[in-house]
């Protein structure tokens, strides 16, 4: 049975039996606290918990899901993989435990030809909570099963919830066991890998308080009682498909397949090689499936875990004896085994491959300069006689460069050496709670969530900003420090819900509006707007005047001069990305944008800087579109007719059924965007473009100034070019080549004095040298030479000195004042060395006493500091330790 075909099973089976089939949602997850979608019930969690109405009582799905915190054990198990589908069934207080328990045991027992998964079911175990006496009844009633097929399990296996006061309830979980030859006898209870869960039933039917782990209070049923499910479609498929893991099924081995032939290598002759095989397959498909949602590699984010998994792939790669790019043959492998369920990896595959094979070729150029970095610090622990590299390396090698530390690890190995890990651990915590505590900061201004659950149960906020700038409403809600309260006095910070509002929350890359909220007796100014929940709007406000209260009258106010130019930066987003479109091609897709009064940004798939005429050249189309004073043009219409008419779905936005699309000039640009627009080009003004720049080795960045900010912007430079005409007295459009001139001059002067002052310096060498005394075995110079433009030129006085004393065994100390800073360079002979004497410990003798540090080779070496005072006492010390 192939996958798709459990996939069509599934989702025909629960349509047909009265459940609303929802198509999965982005694996870029809407949830603030979640980077992806990690498992098939993400997506309704709102509705599970309350927090939003559910719009329909049962659904269906097959959804896709990434999750990376067991990505140590890819390939190592039969079940582990990063990207997987879970299909599941819900009921939002309509069906539980009986219905739930009777559609699993239908579905998986009966026959393939009547729809089912044909399961044997002599096959088939169930464990429950230990106390669900309920769910052990059910279970004999329907299913028939025996007692010693039904296991009792504990919490921490066997029982759901969020971690959180709310929603909790025991599950049952079904296991298909495949035999002796796999292990022991005796159910799931034994072993994980003879019996493998196949589907687990969430009965949630507790509303759970305060506690940590297993210890929290049951605080009583709730009042609707819910059903989450959850079937690994991987799992079914590998068993319906007779293969031993999820890496063999139909969907995944074309690419382990491929590893194999690009290898030379023989699947299933080595253990080692079939792990970085099966790892190699799991994560092609994962970086295919996340970038066809939208993900792109960076060092943040979601991108990060895309990166990540990428160059995973590499280094397995790498270690099956493939140095050269292998992408090229292993994106496609997985596309043509995905497209089947997936048509978008096939119609957006052209994009997908760019930024795969330029994410390839970055890393095996990072490859190549972090084994050069390796190799250095490898050569310099075996000189000092170590066992270890340092940990800060290995992090620097991980963090900086992107170089995995397995790889580091068996790099050191080959050379006799080990890694500091339980440094390099400590190295990797920090970095991650430094992160986390980024996060939680960001997030600070947003209530929790759970207190928007009774704000959002009285329906959806109505906005009515696209036709108004003022609208009359009702406050429905305070919250203060993340509390619902009655009222808020002046001065306080509180978050505000309204019935209706005319203020735009931000979204779709548009900051919010600002503006103010008035009612009898108190007035709001507007902090920020945003959407902490579907369909909620809350406006972050600071009470000004009065006290305001819920169940008051008020009225949002936009400030109109704010709102005239976030539509124009809006509008002028659409332009600069057809515009781009229209001269790079379709494949520079739009990935980000941002924008505000008076300016926009947008982020955009290329890898390569735009030359100085492309960039006019799409500025100029902007513009011409603006003075063609076009018609902006604005629709609502279902999701499927907007993307047959060609409008384009922007990566990391959410879409609905139902959708608004935004037409400028026709279908020369055509998306479907939430934000606020101008109603014709002309309205934007002027576009002007101030830079383009990169944002990673796939993505660059344009950004502008529009409408009057633009203007500002053009006019100083004129004044600039105006003030350089004057003061240079040349013609504008000769300034180019007279600044050129000029700067040629200064270059040609700059290098004619660094000719004297070497030629200067020359002259001192034989006079400084003659100051050489014997201090016990070697010849010393130790001098202050004053003031002098650089240490480079320094270095080069010592080394002349030391070059004029000949073979004797000579130690050359001179220190300088370098740009108001001491400086001391000391120099030494290979006599000198053979004696002991060594230029780095004699600098960091001397950088000490100049209160700074120093070091370096024994040949020569440099220290410094803040302290001139210090200069005689620091060569004192030198000479001190050459007659020590």
């Amino acid at each position: 049975m192939q996958t798709a075909d459990i996939h069509r099973r599934w989702l025909t089976y629960f349509g047909d039996r009265g459940h609303t089939v929802v198509p999965s949602a982005s694996l870029v997850s809407d949830d603030p606290s979640l980077l992806f979608t990690v498992a098939g019930m993400v997506p309704f969690v709102p509705y599970l918990t309350g927090l939003v109405p559910p719009p329909f009582p049962r659904a269906t799905s097959v959804q896709k899901c990434i999750r990376t915190l067991d990505i140590e054990e890819v390939g190592k198990t039969p079940r582990h993989g990063t990207f997987f589908q879970m299909n599941g069934n819900f009921s939002f207080g309509d069906y539980f435990k009986e219905g739930a328990i009777s559609y699993a045991w239908e579905l998986l027992t009966s026959s393939e030809a009547d729809g089912g998964f044909g399961f044997q079911e002599k096959d088939l175990w169930v464990t429950v909570y230990k106390d669900d006496d309920e769910a052990i009844a059910l279970w004999k009633k329907i299913a028939g099963l025996p007692d010693e097929r039904i296991q009792r399990l504990d919490m921490d296996t066997n029982y759901w919830s969020t971690g959180q006061p709310g929603p909790a309830g025991p599950c049952s979980e079904i296991f298909f066991d495949r035999g002796p030859a796999y292990g022991a006898d005796g159910g799931p209870a034994t072993d994980d890998d003879r019996y493998v869960e196949i589907w687990n039933l969430v009965f949630m039917q507790y509303l759970r308080g305060e506690g940590q782990g297993k210890s929290f209070d049951i605080l009583g049923e709730l009042p609707k009682k819910n059903i989450d499910t959850g079937m690994g479609l991987e799992r079914v498929a590998f068993i319906k498909q007779g293969v031993e893991n999820m890496y063999e099924i139909d969907q995944v081995r074309p690419v382990l397949d491929h590893a194999a032939e690009i290898s030379g290598r023989r699947y299933g002759a080595v253990h080692e090689d079939d792990v970085r095989m099966r790892v190699i397959a799991d994560h092609v498909r994962s970086s295919l499936m996340l970038m066809s949602d939208g993900v792109t590699p960076s060092n943040e984010g979601g991108g990060y875990i895309l990166r990540r998994l990428m160059r995973r792939t590499v280094r397995a790669m790498r270690l099956l004896g493939v140095d050269a790019p292998s992408f090229a043959e292993l994106f496609p492998a997985s596309r043509d085994a995905m497209k089947a369920a997936y048509p978008e990896v096939g119609t957006d595959f052209d994009r997908i491959q760019r930024l795969a094979l330029a994410e390839e070729e970055t890393f095996l150029r990072t490859l190549a300069s972090g084994t050069q970095i390796l190799d250095l610090a490898v050569l310099k622990t075996q000189e000092s006689g170590a066992k270890e590299l340092p940990a800060d390396t290995t992090f620097l090698l991980h963090d900086t460069f992107g170089f995995p530390i397995d790889l580091t690890l068996e790099i050191a190995e080959e050379a006799g050496l080990t890694i500091d890990r339980p440094a390099f651990d400590a190295l990797m915590l920090q970095q991650r709670t430094m992160a986390k505590a980024d996060a939680r900061a960001k997030k600070g201004s947003i209530a929790d969530l759970s207190v928007f659950g009774e704000f959002r149960a009285l329906g959806e906020t109505v906005f009515t900003g696209y036709e108004y700038l003022q609208t009359e409403s009702t406050i429905l809600g305070l919250i203060v420090d993340g509390n619902s309260v009655s009222a808020a006095v002046t001065g306080q910070i509180a978050e505000v819900i309204l019935a209706e509002t005319s203020l735009y929350a931000e979204s779709g890359g548009q900051e919010a509006d600002a503006g103010t909220i008035v009612g009898n007796g108190f007035e709001l100014e507007v902090l920020d707007v945003q959407k902490p929940v579907k369909g909620l709007i809350s406006h972050r406000v600071q009470v000004t005047s009065g006290e305001v209260s819920v169940g008051a009258e008020a009225t949002t106010l936009v400030d109109q001069d704010w709102r005239r130019g976030a539509t124009q930066a809006h509008s002028a987003t659409h332009l600069i990305h057809a515009a781009l479109r229209q001269v790079l091609g379709n494949e520079a897709h739009q990935a980000g944008s941002y924008n505000k009064a008076g300016y926009m940004r947008l982020d955009f798939s290329w890898n390569s800087a735009l030359s100085a005429a492309t960039r006019s050249e799409i500025e100029e189309i902007a513009n011409l579109k603006v003075r063609e004073n076009l018609e902006v043009d604005t629709r609502i219409m279902n999701l499927d007719e907007a993307k047959s008419l060609g409008a384009m779905a922007l990566f990391g936005e959410k879409y609905g059924e139902t959708v608004r699309v935004v037409e400028i000039g026709g279908p020369w640009s055509l998306e479907l965007c939430a934000g606020t627009h101008v109603a014709r080009s002309s309205e934007i003004g002027l576009i002007n473009v101030v830079s383009e720049t990169s944002v990673g080795s796939t993505a660059r960045r344009i950004e502008s100034l529009v409408g009057l900010e633009a203007f500002r912007d053009l006019a100083a430079e004129r004044a600039i070019v105006s003030e350089l005409t004057s003061n240079l007295k040349t013609p504008r459009e000769n300034l180019p080549d007279r600044i050129a001139e000029l700067v040629a001059n200064l270059k040609a002067a700059e290098k004619r004095i660094a000719q004297f002052e070497a030629a200067a310096l020359s002259e001192r060498v034989p006079s400084i040298a003659a100051n050489a005394r014997s201090v016990g075995s070697v010849t010393l110079v130790s001098e202050n030479v004053g003031s002098v433009a650089s240490s480079d030129e320094l270095r080069s006085l010592v080394q002349s000195v030391r070059e004029r004393l000949g073979a004797v065994p000579v130690v050359v100390a001179l220190a300088a004042d370098v740009a108001g800073k001491p400086a001391v360079i000391v120099a030494t002979n290979q006599a000198a060395r053979d004696g002991g004497a060594k230029a780095g410990a004699l600098a960091k003798i001397a950088a000490g006493v100049l209160g700074g540090g120093g070091g370096g080779k024994d040949d020569i070496a440099q220290g410094g500091g803040s302290d001139l005072g210090a200069i005689g006492a620091a060569l004192d010390a030198i000479t001190a330790a050459v007659s020590a």
